[in-house]
Parts: structure tokens; C-alpha cells; sequence
């Protein structure tokens, strides 16, 4: 091979790593913009992200929630760390936009119809999961760990008529010997299960996405995901105990939001391979796999 036809061939390789580093500066450039800009606001932020505990902490009967830190550096990486996974969510868009750009051009028309709207569909899902861990699961686990502590807590679970009993009878005497056990919470490690649970439910309401991408190039099928259905059960109970905090509710909570994902990949791999055979047999390609077998039986 001469030395014009190694440059030659190399031209394209070097082409495409330039464009690749363009994009990926492009990227970069637009998480970095997002951080500093989340950094500017990470306090409401934060204070968004406590809300869950905070309003468990005043259901369970405390009237001035406080959260404490007790290391000096402590607060300001805690905010660093909101503005990274914050930074990271506003840039996203300007992220995927230059992964579509740099994909895009070595698809076909057909494939790029068919892979933007997974593109749009997965922020949309993770926001989901996102809201929904926020709002549903992360409440519901701040009461569930906090109750355990707080006598009145279980009291108010066993008595449906808790409120016609004196306030003063669910309160220690005065001279009443024992540790009084209190919460004191610090804010990374309270923000630690809140961004873990959204992450953890962000992530897995991706299922849909991942499995239809699958479908369409034939790694998967229907009749093969719902034959999976009790090693599915096993696998989303395994990543719920992993990627939650160690208690039942919500590894159940996560479970009951997943499985159901799950069935309805199945119903949109169905609509896929339904629209293949369509098209197949519209072309005269389409062999049905019963008479492919009595074909193979006969042989």
C-alpha cells in the first residue's frame, strides 16, 4: 500500500475524531455552564430537595425541623454536589443534542425516525421517575426511617382516636429516668438518600426505552420477555435492594412503579414486530415459523 492510499484511508478516521472532539468540548462546555449557573441557586435547590424529610420531620409532631453539618467544608461540597447532578440534568438536552449530531450522519433516514423519539422519550422518563421518587417514595421512606424514633409516631399508628387522648400522656414524666433519643440530621447524608432515590427511579424508568431499542434490532422478543417474567420479578426485587435504602417499602415501592414498565415494554415490542410481519409480508418475505418447522420436520 503506498503512502497516498494510507493517508487517504486515514482521512475519514481523523475526520470524524475532530468532529468527535468538537462535540464532546460542546458537551462539556454546556455542563460546565449548567453547574455554575446551579451553583448560583444550589440553596433553594437544596431546600427543595429537604422538603420531603422536612415535612415528614413536622408530621411527626417536631414544629422547627433543623438540619446540622459538622465539618466546616461540609456545606459547600454538599452545594458543589447539587450543582453537578443539577448542572448535568439543565445540560442534558445540549449533551444529547451533540450525540444525535454525531451519530446522525452514519444512519439512515429510516433509523433516524426511528431512534429520535427514544432520544425524547428517555429525559421525559427520568423526569418521571425523578418526580415520582420525590414526591411519593421519598416522603414515604423519611416517615418510615424517623417513625421508629418517635414514640408518638406509633402511638398515632395503633390509636385511630390518638386525637381525643391528652397531648401530656404521650410524654415522659419530667424525673423519668432514660437517653432521650432525638434526630439530628446533616444535611449530606440526608441529601445522600434523597439523590440516590431519585437516580435509582430515574434510571429504571429508563426499562421501556432500553428494551423497545432492543426489540427494534431483534435482540429481544415478546414471546422471549414474557417467558422472563418470573426471572424479572427476581432481577427488579435484586436492583431494588441494591440501588434503595435498606428497608422493604421501598424496595416494594420501586418494584410496583418498575414491573409495570416491564409489561408494557412487552406490549410495545408486540407493536413492533406486529408492523414488521405487516411490512415483510407485504414484500412476499414473510415465513411463518410453523411452516418453517414442518419444513425442517419433513427434511
Amino acid at each position: 500500500m503506498s503512502t497516498d492510499e494510507i493517508d487517504n484511508s486515514s482521512a475519514p478516521l481523523i475526520e470524524h475524531l475532530a468532529e468527535l472532539r468538537t462535540r464532546i468540548l460542546w458537551a462539556v462546555s454546556a455542563f460546565l455552564v449548567g453547574m455554575i449557573l446551579c451553583f448560583v441557586v444550589a440553596e433553594p435547590i437544596l431546600n427543595f430537595l429537604l422538603v420531603p424529610i422536612e415535612q415528614a420531620m413536622r408530621g411527626l409532631g417536631d414544629p422547627n425541623p433543623v438540619m446540622q453539618y459538622t465539618a466546616p467544608q461540609e456545606y459547600f461540597f454538599t452545594l458543589v454536589r447539587i450543582s453537578v447532578v443539577a448542572g448535568l440534568a439543565i445540560s442534558f438536552p445540549v449533551i444529547g443534542y451533540q450525540m444525535w449530531r454525531f451519530i446522525a450522519p452514519g444512519l439512515y433516514r429510516n433509523e433516524k425516525a426511528a431512534f429520535l423519539p427514544f432520544l425524547l422519550a428517555s429525559p421525559a422518563l427520568f423526569l418521571a421517575g425523578a418526580g415520582f421518587s420525590h414526591y411519593i417514595v421519598t416522603p414515604m421512606a423519611m416517615t418510615f426511617f424517623l417513625g421508629f424514633a418517635d414514640a408518638s409516631s406509633i402511638v398515632a399508628a395503633l390509636l385511630p382516636n390518638l386525637g381525643e387522648v391528652p397531648a401530656d400522656t404521650l410524654a415522659p414524666p419530667a424525673d423519668s429516668e432514660g437517653i432521650a433519643i432525638v434526630f439530628q440530621g446533616k444535611v449530606n447524608e440526608t441529601l445522600d438518600i434523597s439523590l440516590k432515590l431519585i437516580i435509582a427511579f430515574g434510571l429504571c424508568f429508563q426499562l421501556p426505552v432500553l428494551l423497545t431499542l432492543m426489540g427494534k434490532a431483534g435482540l429481544v422478543s415478546s414471546r422471549g420477555l414474557k417467558g422472563m417474567r418470573k426471572y424479572a420479578v427476581v432481577l427488579i426485587l435484586l436492583v431494588a435492594a441494591v440501588v434503595t435504602p435498606p428497608d422493604v417499602m421501598s424496595q416494594l415501592i420501586l418494584f410496583a412503579a418498575v414491573y409495570p414498565l416491564y409489561e408494557v415494554s412487552i406490549l410495545l415490542i408486540s407493536r413492533i414486530e406486529k408492523k414488521r410481519e405487516a411490512e415483510l409480508r407485504a414484500q412476499g418475505l414473510w415465513v411463518d415459523e410453523d411452516e418453517d418447522d414442518e419444513e425442517d420436520a419433513k427434511a
